[in-house]
């Protein structure tokens, strides 16, 4: 058995509306300057393409949770984001099946 030095972190997860079940994030993986109105906020051009980063598992919160940052911060930007949990493989899915 392997032999830790420090405890495993507690797996993140989001609550499944509508169900006390919870899904375990394994990825996050995020697309930004999506939509127009954003880029304009940050002064880009809307013409842009969007950019992909990723976000490690633990970024996630549940709704009401307090997000800790430090004490001398004057200016937190934070931003809600949608999550879809895909829960099985698929390939060339017909839309009425998705």
């Amino acid at each position: 058995m392997t032999e830790f030095v420090l405890p495993l972190p507690a797996t993140a997860s989001v609550a499944v509306a509508g169900s006390s079940d919870r899904f375990a994030v394994r990825r996050i993986y995020c697309v930004g300057r999506n939509y127009a109105a954003h880029a304009r906020e940050f002064g880009n051009d809307e013409r842009d393409p969007p950019f992909f980063f990723t976000k490690p598992a633990d970024a996630v919160v549940d709704s009401g949770t307090a997000i800790p940052y430090p004490p001398l911060t004057a200016n937190l930007h934070h931003e809600i984001e949608l999550v879809a949990a895909i829960g099985k493989a698929g390939f060339r899915i017909p839309r009425d099946k998705a």
